[in-house]
């Protein structure tokens, strides 16, 4: 009966811990920058990925779902059973930005990928004092008014498996 919704800033171990999740529970996973891109650099519109996401929650009985989108997790979290808000701090989501795999669904290479690095770094510095759908102000949000099932984990070792 597991609907379980993850997200944070960028680098705080969502995507590490919803595969870690999809496989103990053999559950299907959406990553959020899947539907969220056209091609690698190219946002869809907001509609474009909201029908995405409303498409694979009608499609799947039981899911996850992780990402940073505020708008998006805001629209999933009225579907899901589990609301998990990882919280580890800016210098944890750095470290492990420096770590990061390449995203092809982001971008053409992983040295274009490396190039965006500094203005990913400067992007999650800013989390706490930016005022938008990826700011933690608007994740707090979400988390506080959301009445279900729900934790913010504030430490890796908290969410892993």
């Amino acid at each position: 009966m597991n609907r379980i919704l993850i997200f944070g800033n960028s680098g705080s171990g969502k995507s590490t811990f919803a595969n870690q999740l999809a496989a103990e529970y053999s559950l299907p996973y959406l990553d959020l920058d899947i539907i969220t891109f056209d091609s690698p650099g190219l946002r869809k519109s907001f509609i474009d990925s909201k029908n995405d996401l409303l498409a694979f929650i009608k499609m799947n009985k039981y899911w996850i779902i992780e990402g940073c989108y505020g708008s998006l997790i805001q629209e999933a979290s009225v579907f899901c059973t589990e609301l998990f808000f990882l919280n580890p701090g800016i210098d944890i989501c750095k470290n492990n930005n420096s770590k990061r795999p390449w995203e092809p669904h982001k971008y053409k290479s992983i040295a274009d990928q490396n190039k965006n690095l500094d203005m990913l770094q400067n992007w999650v510095s800013e989390y706490e004092s930016r005022d938008d759908e990826y700011s933690f102000n608007y994740h707090r949000s979400i988390f506080d008014n959301y009445s279900g099932n729900k934790k913010e984990f504030k430490s890796l070792s908290e969410y892993r498996i």
